[in-house]
């Protein structure tokens, strides 16, 4: 059994960036799993959690999201696509704005939970544009009235990628504007 060095929170969120190229591996289930647990311990507006996540891990099914989202090729050869939901009427006020809100932040901790677990992950945008939504429901028999609001693709890193130092001082202000 191997044992994984987990990095400290602030090394994790620093060191997290958006990869694009994966070996193909599969991600094991418990990763997914350990990835999930993540995702829902993201905080929601009245502890509401109105998150729902499809897991795709099929090839073919993959493959066919790559094809029909433009921003989300690299879905073929990672090892597991999640698909971020949200449900409005679960929402805190019932409303799509908290709806949207929460599920970003479970999404945000699946990017971080991915780069503590040494896999790659990607943000690749459905919402809000209706063509990539309708899409993304009619590929996984998605109901109406649930929002597809990301797919996130999750693997292996086929390349060793840097992340960013985005911290810019210019967008500090301190007391006032």
């Amino acid at each position: 059994m191997e044992t994984v060095m987990l990095k400290d929170a602030l090394t994790v969120i620093r060191e997290r960036k958006s990869v694009r190229n994966y070996t193909g591996e599969p991600v094991s289930k418990k990763d997914i799993e350990e990835i999930l647990r993540a995702a829902m311990a993201a905080p929601a507006a009245v502890h509401m959690e109105p998150w729902k996540f499809i897991i795709v891990t099929d090839k073919l099914k993959l493959k066919s999201l790559a094809d029909g989202l433009p921003f989300a090729k690299m879905l073929t050869n990672a090892g597991t696509g999640i698909v971020v939901c949200t449900v409005p009427e679960e929402a805190a006020m019932g409303t799509e704005e908290f709806a949207i809100l929460d599920a970003v932040c479970a999404s945000e901790n699946i990017l971080l939970a991915a780069e503590a677990l040494g896999l790659g992950a990607v943000w690749t945008a459905v919402y809000p544009n209706k063509e990539m939504m309708d899409f993304v429901r009619k590929e996984l028999n998605i109901p109406a009235n649930v929002i597809p609001l990301n797919v996130i693709p999750v693997g292996h890193p086929a390349d060793e990628e840097k992340a960013k130092d985005k911290y810019d001082a210019k967008n500090i202000h301190w007391e006032k504007w």
